[in-house]
């Protein structure tokens, strides 16, 4: 069908805000995102870097119509001709620079991993196709192909990681020949300030040269520290500012300290120096920190579970496209499972119990009834045939299992229920399992952080074996271990894992 009247008042809109918005958007943004204390080349460097990107983009969009035209029009039918399809580059560059931006990724990655930056491209690439595919289902363009969007999606990911990864080879070719270092200075001689100084030496790749360290207390007459040279006191240093090229201060005091140390932060602001401040003010705590704003108010935020957004919503998504798809494939099992238990004993086919989950909240965990109808009533004369050293109660040969309860529980069958908890966010595929909240009131303190993440259908205490794991000690800290190395990969490779467990029946009550 021929692109409508409103289409066509969508490409204008669309390019004069390239035009007139589009660049000044990205000096506005880049400014406003912390590149304000960079010195001017390095703002040139991410405009240029954000124009080398929306370059890619138009390239990604004609490799990928052609691929679609030369190579896939036998099997998917006919293209239309690009003249007729150009006109969503009006749209895909708009979007995918908003994304960029919203990504952060023209902020300095000089000490940001591979890893995190291709995170942030990741994130770009997923939620960039699927807005442009919300946009020609709005605009009911029926002849725009969705594969097409599909293969542009895949191919700008491609190309965007492929020059990240040439910018930083490229960075660190420069770094060794002696160019692009930022120098910094660490104010402070004691514990942190050498922890600092370390790190530096660890990373050469981030390209920080430290000129010297500047003693926060007049009394403390040192000449260097590990080979660098403490070049003076406090108030030396706007005299240093001055004399040596200075790009960063690195602030590794006491608190006490920090708080006396207002006019030299003002200094540097007024100077255009970037200062950062080393908040590792608590050595033994296991929390990761990063920086919040609530209303205009920086927090910073100590956390032990996972914070980004993105990884989050991958985890969510995680959990629905498993959940949907269990749910289906189990749905034949569901039907037998229903006439098997209500032919084999008295009672309702589903088992519904008060679970804690998230921080505590309570919600209702749904089962397959696997034992007699008055299981719960019978708690205290099998409470002897507990095989758990805490508040948990795990039982192999529990004498109230039907006999019909003894296959579900072996092959985990009782547990499809739980898809539901899993699909309406009260659980999530992989997680600590929910206790109960008699068992959450024996909790010692440490036990609780287990809370601290959704619960799941399955996590390492699973895998480990279920209940060949008796040891309470042993399963808390296996759940402290997953929440505090939680990654999306982490959680596929459970998964995967737990169907193996499941098939081969290892380990179950």
């Amino acid at each position: 069908m021929p692109f409508s009247k409103s289409g066509s008042i969508l490409i204008l809109t669309w390019k004069f805000i390239l035009q007139h918005y589009a660049l000044p958007l990205s000096t506005y943004v880049i400014t406003q995102t912390g590149v304000t204390m960079l010195k001017q080349k390095a703002k040139l460097i991410a405009i240029f870097l954000y124009l080398t990107e929306i370059s890619i983009l138009i390239i990604a969009f004609y490799l990928s119509f052609y691929i679609r035209d030369a190579y896939l029009s036998s099997y998917f039918g006919p293209v239309v001709p690009i003249q007729e399809s150009r006109w969503l580059l009006y749209i895909i560059l708009p979007v995918w620079s908003i994304l960029l931006f919203y990504f952060r990724t023209y902020e300095s990655q000089r000490t940001k991993t591979l890893r995190e930056e291709t995170w942030k491209i990741t994130g770009v690439s997923f939620f960039g196709p699927l807005i442009l595919m919300s946009l020609v289902f709005l605009l009911k363009v029926d002849y725009i192909s969705r594969l097409l969007v599909g293969i542009f999606g895949l191919t700008a990911w491609v190309f965007l990681i492929t020059e990240r990864c040439f910018l930083r080879l490229w960075a660190r070719y420069v770094r060794r020949m002696g160019y692009n270092f930022r120098n910094i200075i660490i104010v402070g001689t004691g514990r942190r300030a050498r922890e600092m100084k370390d790190l530096i030496d660890q990373h050469k790749e981030w390209g920080l040269r430290l000129v010297g360290f500047v003693s926060e207390q007049p009394e403390i007459r040192l000449k260097q520290i590990k080979d660098v040279p403490v070049i003076g006191t406090l108030n030396d240093l706007p005299q240093m500012l001055e004399q040596h090229v200075i790009d960063e201060l690195i602030f590794a005091v006491s608190r006490k300290r920090l708080e006396k140390m207002e006019e030299i932060f003002l200094l540097c602001e007024e100077q255009g120096i970037r200062t950062r401040i080393a908040v590792n003010f608590f050595p033994h705590m296991l929390a990761k920190v990063h920086l919040d704003e609530f209303h205009g108010v920086p927090l910073l935020t100590f956390t032990t579970t996972p914070h980004n957004e993105f990884l989050l919503l991958s985890k969510r998504l995680f959990d629905i496209v498993v959940g949907l798809t269990l749910f289906f494939l189990f749905l034949p099992a569901t039907i037998l499972i229903t006439i098997a238990i209500k032919s084999t004993s008295k009672g309702p086919v589903f088992f519904k119990q008060t679970r804690v989950g998230l921080n505590g909240r309570h919600f209702t965990l749904y089962k397959f009834r696997s034992m007699c109808q008055d299981a719960v009533e019978r708690q205290n004369e099998v409470a002897h045939l507990n095989e758990m050293n805490g508040p948990a109660f795990k039982a192999a040969n529990d004498p109230r299992l039907t006999s019909i309860g003894c296959f579900l529980r072996r092959m985990s069958l009782d547990e499809i229920p739980q898809l539901y908890n899993v699909l309406i966010g009260d659980m999530s595929i992989v997680g600590p399992r929910p206790p109960l909240p008699e068992e959450v009131s024996q909790y010692k303190r440490w036990h609780r952080r287990r809370l601290s993440m959704k619960p799941g259908l399955t996590c390492l205490w699973q895998i480990g074996g279920r209940n060949n794991i008796s040891d309470f000690k042993k399963w808390m800290e296996l759940d402290l271990r997953y929440i505090d190395n939680w990654s999306l990969q982490l959680d596929i490779k459970i998964f995967l894992k737990t169907i193996f467990v499941v098939l081969a029946g290892r380990g179950a009550s």
